[in-house]
């Protein structure tokens, strides 16, 4: 399965909408998406999962990038 995450680049500062970013993470849960993050110095903001035409959408954006 794939999840979108959103997330913020600072861990510090509380999070503004206009400095969101995403990236997409293949696994079975939401739980295996925050242990593959856990060594990021990020802040995760939502996780979502998405599949079917969402995910065929996504995937048309220049910005679609899947973490390995």
């Amino acid at each position: 399965m794939m999840f979108k995450v959103f997330y913020q680049e600072n861990p510090n500062e509380p999070p503004v909408r206009e400095r969101t970013k995403t990236f997409f993470v293949e696994a079975e849960s939401e739980r295996e998406v925050r242990e593959k993050l856990k060594g990021r110095s990020i802040n995760i903001e939502y996780i979502q999962p998405i599949s079917g035409p969402f995910y065929e959408f996504e995937k048309q954006s220049e910005n679609f990038s899947v973490l390995e």
